[in-house]
């Protein structure tokens, strides 16, 4: 099943973030049984060309593959969607006016502004027409929301046409509410609790970053009404497993703890 066609049965999904350029990172975690995997462009130093291999390496494996992008910009969007991604993930929107702006971008006139080209998810014109005529109601498209004013906001966004679901990015969501990073603040617990509601009124899936690789918080996000998680990052399972299992291993076998040079 498409993931738009998860999403809108309302289905849980479950993905996860990827950050290192490395093909093969890319397939591990494809192959370890997500149903997304979203290539990172807004906080890394990947360029479009290696989004795109990694894209590649997500769809060849069965796995719907998304790109954050750096902006809401059209630009951008068209190119990875181009290079073969089944939908994007466009960070701070904050208005409706911006949800359409994503939307458009996404799609062909008359319906939007998409540029047109070929590439990877045209089969490299191969099945151009096909594409053309499908993309509109394939793409995938997921707003970020990490600001307090897209929370006042959220029922606007959640109304747009084309809008499939959003996801809370609690760090930048804490940080414009003057509480950086302190995620059990009551405000941004109001604040998350108010875009899964109107999620849920909307009938589209609110979604969560859990940026650790602890089960346990990732399943209190799906107990407080979640449904589309993004679990963990590839960098942080990396740090966390090594430095943690690392450590139980020097204690095991009375080895002194090193502390590595920050």
């Amino acid at each position: 099943m498409k993931l738009k066609d998860q999403l809108r049965n309302g289905g849980v999904t479950i993905g996860s973030w990827i950050t290192l350029r490395d093909p093969s990172v890319a397939e591990i975690m494809a192959k370890a049984g997500f149903d997304w995997l979203t290539v990172d462009l807004e906080h890394t130093s990947l360029s479009i060309g290696e989004a795109i291999d990694l894209v590649r390496v997500i769809d060849l494996c069965g796995v719907a593959p998304l790109v954050r992008i750096s902006a809401n910009d059209p630009v951008q969007i068209k190119r990875v969607l181009d290079g073969g991604a089944q939908g994007v993930i466009v960070p701070m929107v904050n208005t409706e006016t911006e949800a359409r702006m994503a939307v458009a971008a996404c799609r062909y006139p008359p319906a939007g502004n998409r540029g047109v080209g070929l590439g990877r998810a045209q089969t490299f014109g191969e099945t151009f027409d096909e594409y053309f005529v499908n993309n509109n109601e394939s793409a995938v498209l997921i707003a970020q929301i990490e600001h307090h004013i897209a929370v006042q906001n959220i029922a606007d966004i959640l109304a747009v046409d084309g809008v499939d679901g959003v996801i809370i990015g609690p760090y930048d969501l804490s940080a414009s509410m003057d509480i950086p990073g302190q995620l059990e603040h009551p405000r941004l617990k109001e604040g998350i609790a108010r875009v899964i509601e109107a999620a849920q009124l909307a009938g589209k899936p609110a979604g969560l970053h859990s940026v650790s690789s602890d089960y346990e918080i990732a399943k209190g996000y799906f107990e407080s009404g979640v449904r589309l998680l993004a679990y963990t990052v590839d960098m942080v399972v990396l740090n966390e497993v090594y430095r943690t299992g690392l450590s139980a291993l020097r204690a095991a076998i009375s080895l002194p703890v090193v502390r590595p040079q920050q």
